[in-house]
């Protein structure tokens, strides 16, 4: 086991999306390349688990705010 990073991750470009279990506070950052693959994501995953878009990034940037998708 090593130490933990110190520096956040660079983001890639694509459309990102956070998977949360319900009722949590924190959960793992999915990429997908387009928005159309963001959205079948989005239908998979929410039904079982907390969605929150965090939308799009350019050069580890974010684009849009995030939303929270709910049923």
């Amino acid at each position: 086991m090593g130490r933990p990073a110190t520096k956040p991750t660079k983001l890639k470009d694509g459309y990102y999306l956070e998977i949360r279990n319900k009722g949590s506070k924190s959960g793992i950052k999915i990429m997908r390349e387009t928005e159309k693959a963001m959205n079948i994501a989005i239908r998979e995953y929410e039904k079982v688990k907390d969605v929150v878009i965090l939308g799009e990034f350019k050069n580890g940037k974010p684009i849009s705010k995030p939303k929270k998708k709910k049923k």
